[in-house]
C-alpha cells in the first residue's frame, strides 16, 4: 500500500509544473540597422512563395508588410494577450479535481483499543453534467482569441501599406519641392544680381523673395509631414529613428472590380478575422449561457467514506450532498451571461454594418480621387508643355526667367495636388482590400471558415 501511495504521489509531480524565472532586460532598444532584423518569410502566409526578403535593394511594400508584422512592438503585446487568453480558455474548460479527506482522532477520555481514523473522496458531478458545454465555450474562446489576433496582423499589414505609400510619395513631394526651391534661388539670385546692376526693380525684387520664403515654408511642412510618416513607419516596424529605409517605387495595387467587391461583400461574415472572432465569442457566450442555466438546479457533490472508531469498528459509507437552491439559484451568473450575450450580438451586428458602409464609402470616394486625378494628369500634361515651350524662349533669350516662373510655379502646384491625390488613392485601395479581407493582389491570403 505505502509503495502505490509513493507511486502516486511521484505520478503527481512529474505532472506538475515548475518554475521557470524571466529576467526583465534593462538594455533593450529598438534595432539601429534592418540587419540586426530576422523575417521567417515562410512563417508568414500573407507572403508570396516567390518572394525573398532583401533589404539591401530597398524595400518593397511587402518586405515593409512582412517586417512590421514579425516586429511590431504592440502586435508583440497582442500575441502576449493570445497567449493568456488561451490559457484562460484553456482553464476554463478544465474539470475540477476530486477532493480527498483524510482524518485521525485520538481518545482523549475513556478506553480506546485504537485511534480513530478516516478517509473519504468526494466528486462533483455537476461538472461533469455541464462539462461538455464548458469544454465548447473554451474550444470558441481559443477561437476567438486567435481570430482576434488574426485580425490585429491584417490591421498591421494595411497600415504598414498605407505608411510606405504616404512615406513614399511624402518623398517625392518634398524632392519636387527642392527641386522648385532650387529654381526660385536661382530666380532670386538673377534678380538681385540685375537689381545692382540697376537693371530690376526693388519691387520685383520683394515679391521674388517674398515667394522664396513661401515656398521655403512650405517645403519645411512637407519635409515635417514626411519625417512624420517615416517616424510613425519605424515605429511600426520596431526600428530606431536612427534607420534610415530605402524604400522602392511601388507598384500601384489593382483596382477591384465592381463585381469582385459585390461578392466581398456577401462573403464578408465567412471572411474577415474580425468577424469571425465575434461569432466564436457569440458561440462561445452562448454556451456559457446554457451552461449557467444548466447549474441553476442543485449540485451533487457524491462521496465514499471509510472509517475506524476508537473501538476498533470500521464502516464504508456514500455521502452525497445537494445545494438547496433557496436564494441564489444562480440567477446572478444567468443574468451576466445572457447580457454579456446580447453585447457580443450587437457588437458582431454593429460591426458588419460598420464594415458595409466602410466599404461603400471608400467605393464613392475612389470614383471623385480617379475623376480628379484623370482631371490633374491632364493639366499636368498642359502646364509641362507650356513650360518646355517657355524654357526654348528663355534659352533663345526671348523671355527671361522670373517672366517663365508663373508657368513653373503652376506646374508644382499641379503635380504637388497629383501626388497627392495617387497617394489617397492608394491608400484607399489598400484601407479596401483590408475592410473587405481580400489580399490576393498582393498575395494576401484571406480566411474561410463555416458560419455559425
Amino acid at each position: 500500500m505505502k509503495r502505490l501511495l509513493v507511486c502516486a504521489v511521484l505520478l503527481l509531480e512529474s505532472a506538475c509544473a515548475v518554475y521557470h524565472p524571466l529576467a526583465l532586460d534593462r538594455r533593450a532598444k529598438a534595432p539601429d540597422a534592418l540587419t540586426d532584423m530576422s523575417v521567417d518569410a515562410h512563417a508568414l502566409a500573407f507572403v508570396p512563395h516567390h518572394h525573398v526578403f532583401d533589404p539591401s535593394h530597398g524595400l518593397d511594400m511587402t518586405d515593409v508588410a512582412m517586417l512590421a508584422v514579425t516586429n511590431d512592438p504592440q502586435l508583440k503585446l497582442a500575441r502576449d494577450a493570445r497567449d493568456i487568453g488561451t490559457a484562460q480558455a484553456f482553464a476554463a474548460g478544465l474539470l475540477p479535481d476530486p477532493v480527498l479527506d483524510l482524518s485521525r482522532g485520538l481518545s482523549t477520555s475513556g478506553p480506546a483499543t485504537s485511534s480513530a481514523s478516516g478517509v473519504g473522496l468526494a466528486y462533483d458531478l455537476s461538472a461533469l453534467l455541464t462539462h461538455a458545454l464548458a469544454k465548447r465555450a473554451s474550444a470558441e474562446s481559443r477561437r476567438a482569441v486567435n481570430l482576434t489576433l488574426l485580425w490585429r496582423e491584417w490591421q498591421v499589414v494595411g497600415a504598414s501599406g498605407e505608411l510606405f505609400t504616404r512615406t513614399w510619395y511624402g518623398q517625392r513631394e518634398l524632392a519636387r519641392s527642392r527641386d522648385i526651391v532650387r529654381r526660385l534661388q536661382k530666380v532670386e539670385r538673377a534678380l538681385s544680381k540685375a537689381h545692382r546692376h540697376g537693371d530690376a526693380s526693388l519691387a520685383a525684387l520683394d515679391v521674388e523673395q517674398s515667394l522664396l520664403q513661401t515656398m521655403r515654408t512650405r517645403r519645411d511642412r512637407i519635409a515635417q509631414l514626411e519625417l512624420a510618416s517615416r517616424e510613425r513607419l519605424d515605429a511600426l516596424l520596431g526600428l530606431s529613428p536612427r534607420v534610415k529605409l530605402r524604400l522602392r517605387d511601388p507598384t500601384r495595387t489593382a483596382a477591384l472590380s465592381p463585381a469582385r467587391i459585390a461578392a466581398d461583400l456577401d462573403e464578408l461574415p465567412r471572411r474577415r478575422p474580425d468577424l469571425l472572432a465575434l461569432q466564436a465569442g457569440y458561440r462561445s457566450e452562448n454556451a456559457r449561457y446554457r451552461q449557467a442555466i444548466w447549474q441553476q438546479f442543485p449540485a451533487i457533490v457524491v462521496g465514499l467514506t471509510r472509517a475506524r472508531g476508537t473501538d476498533s469498528v470500521t464502516s464504508r459509507g456514500l455521502t452525497v450532498a445537494l445545494t438547496l437552491p433557496v436564494f441564489s439559484r444562480n440567477r446572478g451568473r444567468i443574468a451576466v451571461a445572457r447580457a454579456t450575450r446580447r453585447a457580443l450580438h450587437d457588437a458582431y451586428t454593429a460591426r458588419l454594418i460598420a464594415a458595409r458602409s466602410g466599404v461603400q464609402f471608400i467605393v464613392q470616394d475612389e470614383h471623385l480621387l480617379e475623376q480628379r486625378r484623370r482631371d490633374l494628369a491632364a493639366a499636368v500634361r498642359i502646364a509641362a508643355r507650356t513650360l518646355r515651350a517657355l524654357q526654348t524662349h528663355v534659352v533663345r533669350g526671348d523671355v527671361s526667367l522670373a517672366d517663365a516662373q508663373p508657368a513653373a510655379l503652376a506646374l508644382y502646384g499641379q503635380q504637388i495636388e497629383l501626388l497627392r491625390v495617387e497617394a489617397r488613392i492608394e491608400e484607399q485601395q489598400i484601407s479596401l482590400r483590408t475592410l473587405l479581407g481580400e489580399w490576393d493582389a498582393h498575395g494576401h491570403k484571406g480566411v474561410r471558415a463555416t458560419p455559425p
